[in-house]
């Protein structure tokens, strides 16, 4: 870490049990990482054998996010992130993207899984010129995230929130919607909105697959439909595609041409 760097959290937080498997653990399997149990990786090959697209998923929503963030910096001159939901530091971390681009980009990052709380050094590693911290929190606890994110952020200042794969985990719409007006209403004119999430009515494999982990024991993950996901962004500037398959949001020119799947997202202006 560097002296940019600075964990914000409770003096106490619950342990890390490898006993039941864990959505942000499954996650980083398929992702291919290590930081993960024999319990998850029972729970995340349970999943593949009835949907192995899930991997394609995976990997297609990490590339898009990695897209939006070259965006936000490259062409849109944004030098701010809050991150919510950060899941287990992987390959490319937001502060890694922006900063690469931007060495003086300023990233905080949100959770509240102990796992991604005992890894908070890597995602706290900073450039010199930058800063990065890491907030121990819910993500329903919207006011605690605003403060906490303050001491790092300026948020008189244009800001990107991005909320990747964390809105499924949000019991109820209302709820999910609450967060987002709640964050994105702290944040000034020319501050931005990214969003992606597991979509229904798409793909009734991945359906039942998702019906099946619900089951398993683990943090249940709610799929939402495209217009429930666009709903998200009233209020905002929509960035063309709009609201698409991750995969179909402004693909790399190299790539093969893209198929609908079951994970949507778009970015936003707030005007």
């Amino acid at each position: 870490m560097t002296e940019n760097s600075a964990t914000t959290g409770p003096a106490e937080h619950q342990k890390i049990d490898a006993s039941v498997p864990h959505s942000a653990r499954i996650w980083n399997y398929w992702l291919g990482g290590k930081d993960n149990y024999p319990v998850d990786e029972e729970a995340g090959d349970a999943y593949t054998d009835v949907f192995p697209g899930i991997v394609t998923i995976a990997r297609s929503s990490r590339g898009f996010l990695n897209r939006n963030i070259t965006y936000l910096v490259a062409e849109a001159g944004i030098r701010q992130f809050l991150d919510v939901g950060t899941g287990l530091p992987t390959a490319d971390n937001t502060h890694e993207v922006a900063q690469r681009i931007a060495p003086e980009a300023r990233i905080v990052y949100v959770d509240n899984d102990p796992m991604v709380l005992a890894h908070a050094r890597t995602l706290l590693y900073s450039t010199p010129e930058g800063a990065t911290s890491y907030i121990d929190a819910d993500v329903l606890d919207t006011g605690r995230i605003l403060a906490a994110a303050a001491q790092t952020l300026d948020l008189t200042r244009p800001t990107a929130l991005i909320l990747s794969n964390i809105l499924g985990h949000v019991a109820t719409y209302e709820q999910a919607r609450s967060i987002v007006t709640d964050l994105m209403g702290a944040l000034p004119s020319g501050s931005y909105l990214s969003i992606n999430d597991g979509s229904a009515g798409i793909d009734p494999v991945f359906e039942q697959a998702q019906d099946a982990y619900n089951q398993s024991g683990a943090v249940p993950y709610n799929l939402r439909t495209v217009e429930e996901i666009t709903s998200f962004f009233d209020g905002l500037e929509l960035l063309d595609p709009g609201v698409v398959s991750v995969q179909q949001w402004r693909p790399l020119s190299t790539a093969p041409t893209p198929k609908v799947i079951g994970e949507h997202g778009g970015l936003a202006r707030k005007p």
